[in-house]
């Protein structure tokens, strides 16, 4: 049990509560709810009473934690509670955050004028609430307790100075000094000498706490030493001083140090270094403990640049089309040839460089495109013998949905997402560069940034772009302890994801041309963001515009199954607005190897042209289909077949052919010792169209395979912490710590004798948490049986099947058969207990 749960708090008002558990005990159910919403680490497990849940409450682990999650003006509030003294109240709290109003504040610091003050006193109780809804405050308001943990965290020390800049008090700074030795400091100062140490610690203290007698002693101090205790006044409070544990007196003093020594204004803190008390601290900066107090969040500052709103969405939205296209094409791609996965995992430097050059992009943005598939749960390894990156089954229903639908499982999945593709390519902790998909680039900083960037950017008028440097001091506010681990530039993980964010969000289509679009402001609260992005996606078309120069132009985005059947017989030449494709001789036998014929291609063209098909096009199908098949390559190690001997002959005579070492076997068969693919291969460069046969003599349709994962699971991001429980969880929760709370702290009378009964003589028993009641079996069913007979209610110790011990508040109602059916105010509902588990009985008190 810690001080705070049981021990009286000095300074603690008599009518407000003594303990933590005592304060939480008094709130309602929806202030426990509350609690417990905002702080859900404390839920695993549910606490057993609230006892249990205020020592939980006070640990250093969820008390950080809760720290991590206040804004600036809150954290200010609680580092000034940590540089009082416990049970302060709040108007030293208020004095401490704006000055005294009548006391002149250091140069140093920014001077708060009347309406910055009256913020401060408006801002304060919030602040002071949220400190108390999370239980890291408790207390009225003349005495007010930081929790133990939280003061320990918060504390300025000299090793630790904080945010706040201040080193330790007095009497912190002076502990282990020797009586002589402070005798000395009071001479020194000017004060008479005191019977003990602790006395004179007290009037050192109390001289540098009074302003007067502290500015007149500092009236007589060297402008050399006033301007060293300028550098130190803000922070950090420490400095380097040879042999800073000598007993320098008044009459010693030959320096500006020395002399401030010799006063007890600066203390040793090691043998090399001095720190700077508190009290004298808040004395030169005027009573403050900030530098600077920000009681309201800094407005995001907006770029210089306004865009039109619609143009906004229209860029956006044309970037949005393009990152569903982009993703479709890089996991047809890796369908195709699917790349191998690294032994520690991810995809390897040359397969990403492949990728990138497929896509004409870089590998920063492949790289980006690649972990946004991934976590949408489109693209994951076979989990084969020889594992692969591959598409999942759910790539291909996600080609069946619209545009703007497909496009939203992209956007979520980034914004919830904790994959950070910026770090690929950066060093770890070993200096290795990290993979692409590899496991080392997840950040739980990730989601909160990304959402945290597009919310101050949602803040602007519509139309506005911003920078990071714009955005980041209304983040730092609302978070000042997340910002993560700095890098050697100086700039912090939380730095280098917003102006990632922007980036990303730009290439998504999330923003357009830097602004925030509308489709963005639906996905933020919580909207249809596809319903709103579909009107403002182009419509896909159903034609191509055919030009004599053997190329096709799709002025826009085509319908899928269009795209699909072009790119099997044309390649793509450039893309931008209007994507370009090219018909070559290779391209249309791809399409003849997939089984479509002549006249399927001559359609084809013909019903997805505007324009009649051009000539040249059509004379390059008709020719490259004539030849094709003429020749067949079978498998018998292999041969080379076809009906036309003077083919043959001159395919024999080709000096190309000579690696292939053909042979005549008869007029309208040649034998090859190459193998059929190598045959195919190798005509296909001396510029023929052969066509592979079956051993039936059919001619093979070839079409390239596609390979799929078994169906996988998108990747669960790593949590940020514990999730946030439902309204149900919580409800349940606060039952449960009710219940346990008042059979823990049940009055009762000892009914039975026993190990557990403690006498007590100014009243009933209370129940000792420590150990359960324990009675005979006899005594225990006899007061079983007079509780059913009396309506009375009882208190228990059980121990169920597993072994675990538990005190139940029980109403019987039955007790037969060696069971007792009772209602249990633990679980609020009517249970069955074995009566050899009970442990033992005793009445509750009448007014219990």
């Amino acid at each position: 049990m810690t001080a705070q749960q049981g021990e009286q708090r000095p300074g603690a008002a008599a009518a407000g509560p003594r303990t933590l558990a005592e304060e939480l005990r008094s709130r309602p159910d929806t202030a426990l709810t509350a609690l417990l919403r905002s702080r859900p680490d404390l839920l695993n497990p549910v606490p057993g009473d609230l006892t249990q849940l205020a020592a939980r409450l006070s640990s250093r682990a969820s008390a950080l934690r809760a720290l991590e999650r206040l804004d600036r003006f809150t954290l200010q509030t609680a580092e000034a509670l940590a540089a009082l003294p416990d049970g302060s109240p709040l108007t030293a709290v208020r004095n401490l955050l704006s000055g005294p109003a009548r006391v002149k504040p250091h140069p140093g610091a920014t001077p708060l004028g009347p309406a910055d003050r009256a913020a401060v006193a408006e801002a304060l109780p919030g602040a002071l609430a949220t400190l108390r809804e999370r239980a890291l405050l408790w207390g009225p308001d003349t005495a007010l307790h930081l929790v133990i943990a939280a003061r320990e965290a918060l504390a300025p020390s000299a090793a630790n100075p904080g945010r706040t800049g201040l080193g330790p008090t007095l009497a912190e700074a002076t502990v282990g000094m020797s009586p002589a030795r402070l005798q000395q400091l009071l001479a020194s100062a000017g004060l008479p000498p005191t019977p003990d140490p602790v006395t004179a610690v007290a009037a050192l203290a109390a001289l540098l706490a009074d302003r007067k007698r502290c500015a007149a002693l500092l009236d007589q101090a060297p402008e050399a030493s006033l301007r060293l205790l300028d550098r130190l006044v803000w922070g950090p409070p420490n400095g380097t001083v040879p042999d800073a544990t000598r007993p320098v007196t008044a009459e010693d003093a030959r320096s500006p140090v020395e002399w401030l020594i010799a006063r007890g204004l600066l203390l040793p803190s090691s043998p090399g270094s001095v720190v700077l008390p508190r009290e004298l601290a808040l004395h030169l900066r005027g009573g403050r403990s900030h530098r600077s107090v920000e009681p309201v969040p800094p407005a995001a500052l907006a770029g210089p640049a306004v865009r039109d709103p619609q143009a906004v969405d229209s860029a956006a939205a044309g970037q949005a089309h393009t990152a569903v296209t982009t993703v479709e094409e890089l996991l047809d791609l890796w369908g195709l040839q699917p790349p191998a996965t690294l032994r520690a995992g991810g995809v390897g430097v040359r397969d990403l460089k492949r990728a990138a050059q497929a896509l004409d992009s870089s590998e920063p943005v492949t790289a980006f495109w690649l972990e946004l598939a991934y976590g949408a749960g489109l693209l994951a390894p076979n989990g084969e013998a020889d594992e692969r990156w591959a598409p999942t089954p759910a790539f291909d229903t996600w080609l069946q949905q619209p545009t703007a639908d497909r496009w939203a499982l992209l956007a979520r999945t980034w914004l919830a997402g904790t994959r950070v593709a910026a770090l690929t390519g950066t060093p770890d902790g070993k200096g290795k560069a990290r993979a692409a998909l590899g496991p080392e680039l997840d950040r739980t900083l990730a989601p909160t940034v990304r959402r945290a960037a597009l919310t101050a950017l949602a803040g602007l008028p519509p139309g506005s772009t911003a920078t990071a440097e714009g955005l980041l001091p209304a983040m730092r506010w609302h978070r000042p302890l997340r910002g993560g681990p700095a890098t050697a530039e100086g700039r912090d993980l939380r730095d280098e994801l917003t102006d990632w964010t922007l980036t990303e969000a730009e290439q998504l289509g999330v923003t357009g041309r830097g602004a925030l679009s509308s489709q963005a402001r639906a996905l933020l609260e919580g909207r249809d963001a596809a319903a709103v992005l579909a009107p403002l996606l182009p419509r896909p078309l159903d034609h191509v515009i055919l030009q004599p120069d053997l190329t096709a132009i799709a002025p826009g985005p085509l319908l899928t199954p269009l795209a699909q059947a072009l790119a099997l017989c044309a390649d793509v030449e450039s893309k931008g607005g209007a994507t370009v494709y090219r018909f070559t001789t290779e391209s249309v036998r791809r399409a003849l190897d997939a089984g479509r014929s002549a006249a399927d291609l001559h359609a084809f063209l013909e019903q997805h042209s505007r324009t009649p098909v051009p000539q040249p096009l059509s004379y390059l199908v008709d020719d490259v289909a004539r030849r094709h098949g003429v020749l067949r390559v079978g498998a018998a190690s292999s041969y080379l077949r076809c009906d036309d001997p003077a083919l043959l002959a001159e395919v024999l005579a080709d000096r190309r052919s000579a690696d292939l070492r053909l042979r005549l076997l008869a007029p309208t068969v040649l034998a090859a010792q190459a193998g059929p693919e190598a045959l195919l291969t190798a005509l296909r460069g001396m510029g023929y169209a052969p066509a592979a046969e079956s051993a039936e003599g059919d001619v093979l349709i070839s079409r390239p395979g596609s390979h799929r994962t078994p169906p996988r699971t998108a990747p669960t991001p790593v949590p940020d912490g514990p999730p946030v429980p439902d309204d149900a969880l919580l409800g349940a929760a606060v039952k449960a710590v009710r219940a346990g709370d008042r059979a823990a702290t049940a009055v009762r009378r000892e009914t039975v004798t026993g190990p557990a009964a403690t006498p007590h003589q100014n009243g009933p028993a209370r129940t000792d948490t420590r150990q359960l009641p324990r009675s005979q079996a006899a005594d225990t069913l006899a007061a079983l049986q007079t509780a059913v007979l009396l309506g009375e209610r009882m208190w228990i110790g059980y121990i169920n099947a597993e072994g675990l011990a538990s005190q139940r508040v029980i109403d019987p109602v039955k007790v037969e058969g060696g069971f007792v059916t009772a209602f249990d105010h633990h679980s609020d509902e009517l249970r069955t207990f074995a009566l050899h588990r009970i442990t033992g009985v005793a009445e509750l008190d009448d007014n219990a």
